[in-house]
C-alpha cells in the first residue's frame, strides 16, 4: 500500500501542475507501465480528482478543476493516525471557541467525510470506540498559529502585544523562526528586533498580532533546534539530578512523564536518569510510585540535604 500511496502522490504532484501529459511522458517521468498508468488515473477519478483525458494521437491527460473537495489520499494507517492525532490534540486545552484544540476536536467529527469510501467505516469505528482524558492547558487560537506558520515561511517581521506572567503587556517587533509544543504549551522563537536577542514567547500571551511588509534574511539558529533552545531557557532556573535505578526505561518514563528527563538503557532492568528540577521535592514522588531501588550519582547540596532530612523524618515516623 505503501508503495501504491507514493506513487500516487508523485502521479497527482504532476497533474496538479496545470498542463496536459502525453501518456508516454507520464510514463517515463514516473517510472511505470502503460497500464499501470491508466489504472492509477482510473483511481484517481475513483477518489474524486476531475482527470481528463483525450485518446488517440495527440492525446493527453490533464487535472481540470473541480467543483467539490476531493477525498484525502490516504491508506488505512494514515487515516487512523489521522484520528488519533486529531483526538489527542483536541483533549489537550480550554475548549475555547477558535481554538487548536477546539478545531481539533471539530475536524475529528467530520474527516471521515472527506475519505474514500473504503475507509470511512474505519473512521467511524475508531471515533466511536477512542476515548481522551481531558488536559487543562492554555488554549491557543488555531488562526494565530497558522498565520505565525505564514509569516515564519515569508521571512517576515512581526509585531504583537505580549503578556508575561508578571509583567505588564508590551510591543514585540520580532523576526519569528519556529514554533514549538512541548509539555503542553506553544512556543515561538524569535530574534526581538528591540532587544536585539533570541527570545522565546508563550504562543497563549500573543495579541494583536500585525503582519508588516520587512522582510528578513535568516540568521543562524542559537541551537541545534528550536526545541533544544527551549528546553535550555526552561532549565537555566533548574538544577539536574542524575541517579541509577532499577526498573526498565519504560516504567522509568512512565513515572517521569510530567518531568523533562532524559533516560540512558543501562541494561534490560536498570535505566540511568537525568531531571532538571526546581525542588528537590520532586524527585520523590516519581521514586515513590516506581517502588524500586536506586542510586543517587549527582545532585546539588541543598537537594542532598533535602533528602536526608525527608528520609530521617520518615524513620521518625515509622519507629515513633
Amino acid at each position: 500500500m505503501a508503495d501504491v500511496t507514493a506513487r500516487m502522490l508523485a502521479l497527482l504532484s504532476t497533474l496538479q501542475s496545470g498542463r496536459s501529459f502525453s501518456g508516454d511522458e507520464l510514463v517515463q517521468r514516473l517510472g511505470v507501465s502503460p497500464r499501470t498508468l491508466r489504472r492509477d488515473v482510473d483511481r484517481l477519478r475513483s477518489y474524486g480528482y476531475p482527470v481528463e483525458t483525450q485518446p488517440g494521437p495527440g492525446g493527453y491527460y490533464r487535472l481540470t478543476a473541480g467543483r467539490t473537495m476531493p477525498p484525502l489520499v490516504l491508506d488505512d494507517d494514515e487515516a487512523v493516525a489521522t484520528l488519533l492525532a486529531l483526538a489527542s490534540l483536541g483533549s489537550v486545552g480550554s475548549a475555547a471557541e477558535g481554538g487548536i484544540d477546539d478545531a481539533a476536536t471539530r475536524a475529528y467529527g467530520k474527516v471521515d467525510q472527506f475519505l474514500p469510501a473504503r475507509l470511512r467505516s474505519r473512521a467511524v469505528a475508531v471515533r466511536a470506540s477512542v476515548e481522551t482524558s481531558h488536559q487543562e492547558a492554555p488554549s491557543v487560537p488555531a488562526d494565530q498559529l497558522g498565520e505565525l506558520a505564514e509569516a515564519i515561511g515569508r521571512q517576515e517581521q512581526i509585531s504583537f502585544a505580549y503578556r508575561t506572567a508578571s509583567g505588564p503587556e508590551t510591543i514585540r517587533r520580532v523576526e519569528p523562526y519556529r514554533q514549538i509544543h512541548h509539555l503542553l504549551r506553544w512556543y515561538l522563537l524569535a530574534w526581538d528586533l528591540d532587544r536585539d536577542d533570541w527570545r522565546v514567547f508563550r504562543v497563549d500571551r500573543i495579541a494583536d498580532l500585525r503582519h508588516s511588509t520587512t522582510y528578513f534574511t535568516p540568521r543562524p539558529l542559537p541551537a541545534d533546534s528550536a526545541t533544544a533552545y527551549l528546553r535550555e531557557g526552561l532549565q537555566k532556573a533548574k538544577h539536574p539530578v542524575r541517579l541509577v535505578i532499577d526498573a526498565p526505561a519504560e516504567a522509568v518514563i512512565d513515572a517521569f512523564k510530567y518531568q523533562d528527563v532524559e533516560t540512558r538503557t543501562v541494561d534490560a532492568n536498570t535505566t540511568e536518569v537525568t531531571v532538571a528540577l526546581d525542588s528537590w521535592h520532586w524527585l520523590v514522588l516519581p521514586l515513590t510510585f516506581l517502588e524500586a531501588d536506586f542510586q543517587l550519582i549527582a545532585a546539588p547540596p541543598d537537594f542532598v540535604a533535602g533528602y536526608q532530612s525527608f528520609a530521617r523524618r520518615l524513620r521518625a515516623a515509622i519507629t515513633s
